[in-house]
């Protein structure tokens, strides 16, 4: 057989990812229950628990890891028979399915345990077990309902128990069947039929004990879910202490028994009568010892001067009011003088700031700085004209018209003097008689003006210590200037 044209291959691993992934898709193969014998377990160092689970015509590999193994309430040994819960997976590496199981517990409570852990599990997630939905049940109940066979030990336990406790209270019965094929239904409809009529503000709603079977009405989802629904607080009285169902979960009272629920139900009334009577003894003394105190006080007020004498309470009062009235006059008059100073003080800060009192401000101020300027300009020229005579007087020491004064003169080169000269350029003093020559014409300043002569002779003479010896003062050129 020839083979299709571009056929479809997988590899070992791609087909195995593909068969796990159809198997982890399947709901049918999640959180399923399967039952088994135990066989080649093993617990293993890492905690995790691994074993075979087998029956008569097949066997599956399984494993359980740390975390579920720990909330196992039982040891597992081979050979023990367990229903276990868990998912159907494929172990890739060997490519072979196995049991990966969550929870486990032993198989001997048959097919019915396994459907109530179901539906105990199922409820419970959708909330219907929750405490913070569950009501308080009325202190003084009017009326009981109870919802149980009318044939049973249950209701003679319950109707003797209240009547005992709470005569006053009334029951009202609603038969039903409490187990086999009927039961469910009739006892979620005595639930519904009560809610509507209203009659009653709590509920029984049991039977006494018996097996798992014949306790299986209560444990059906119609009875479940009427008690949740129920407007009526409900008790549960199902069974023995040790029974447990799912309407014993939902209802907002769990009783051991029948008999624990009617005394959850009603208050004893002989209880109630012994606390109303103990109530009422301590009243009556708590009164008689306060009017005991009250007589005591009055005849101590009959006995107070108050009232003897009220003329003395009156004059305390007057001297008291006297007193407080003076305080208030004298706090007065301090509060007046202190606000008189402050609206002083307050004026004289306002004046301070008024233009008029800045302006003669200013201008005392500013008579003050002209004092000061003038004082200051005098000092200054005073001080300033002492120096000044100083200057004159030092610059008189050395004016030479003051030598001439005494009989000196000054020559200085031809054209240099008078006004003529001082026309050209500063004129030159004549200090050697090298500066001149025969014939030259000099200027001689004298103190009351000037001479202009014409040197005829010169005479050279040497200055102290400049004379060489065996010179002497002959004239230049054999010529003496004339006297």
């Amino acid at each position: 057989m020839a083979l299709q044209a571009d056929p479809l291959i997988l590899t070992i691993g791609e087909l195995t990812r593909y068969i796990k992934a159809r198997i982890d898709t399947d709901s049918n193969l999640q959180g399923c229950y399967i039952k088994g014998e135990l066989s080649n377990f093993t617990r293993h160092s890492s905690g995790h628990l691994y074993f075979t689970l087998k029956d008569d015509t097949s066997r599956i590999k399984a494993v359980m890891f740390k975390g579920a193994a720990r909330l196992l309430p039982f040891l597992p040994k081979d050979g023990m028979k367990v229903i276990a819960r868990g998912s159907v997976s494929i172990f890739e590496r060997d490519g072979s399915y196995q049991f990966y199981a969550d929870e486990m517990q032993p198989d001997g409570l048959g097919s019915l345990h396994l459907a109530y852990e179901q539906l105990k599990q199922r409820l419970e997630a959708e909330g219907l077990f929750s405490l913070v939905r569950k009501r308080p049940l009325p202190k003084f109940p009017a009326a009981i309902g109870v919802i149980t066979s009318p044939t049973g030990a249950a209701v003679r336990d319950i109707i003797t128990t209240i009547r005992r406790r709470f005569p006053i209270s009334s029951v009202l019965l609603y038969p039903v069947l409490v187990q086999g094929t009927g039961a469910a239904p009739s006892i979620t409809r005595a639930i519904e039929e009560m809610n509507r009529l209203q009659e009653v503000q709590v509920l029984i709603v049991g039977r006494g004990g018996g097996s798992l079977e014949e306790l299986w009405a209560f444990n059906e989802e119609t009875v479940a879910r009427a008690i949740y629904a129920s407007g009526i607080p409900v008790i549960s009285a199902v069974g023995h202490e040790t029974d447990f169902t799912i309407a014993d979960f939902v209802a907002d009272v769990r009783a051991a028994t029948p008999t624990a629920a009617a005394e959850l139900a009603v208050p004893f009334l002989t209880d109630l009568q012994r606390g109303l009577e103990a109530s009422t003894e301590r009243l009556i003394n708590r009164a008689q010892t306060m009017l005991g105190q009250h007589r005591k006080d009055l005849d101590k007020l009959g006995d107070s001067r108050g009232l003897t004498h009220p003329h003395l309470i009156v004059d305390r009062r007057r001297e008291l009011i006297d007193h407080h009235a003076r305080h208030l006059e004298l706090s007065l008059t301090r509060q007046a003088s202190g606000a008189k100073a402050r609206v002083q003080e307050w004026i004289l800060r306002l004046q301070a700031q008024l233009p008029t009192g800045r302006v003669r401000s200013l201008r005392e101020r500013l008579e003050y700085l002209q004092m000061r300027a003038t004082t200051a300009s005098t000092n200054r020229y005073t001080l300033q004209q002492s120096r000044l005579d100083q200057l004159i007087l030092g610059l008189n020491a050395y004016n030479p018209l003051g030598a001439m004064r005494r009989g000196y003169s000054l020559v200085y080169e031809a054209n240099q003097g008078g006004k003529k000269a001082n026309q050209v350029r500063a004129p030159r003093l004549v200090r050697k008689i090298q500066d001149v020559n025969l014939g030259d014409v000099v200027s001689v300043r004298l103190q009351n003006g000037w001479l202009e002569c014409q040197v005829w002779g010169i005479k050279e003479e040497k200055l102290d210590g400049e004379r060489n010896a065996g010179e002497s003062d002959a004239p230049r050129n054999g010529i003496v200037p004339s006297a």
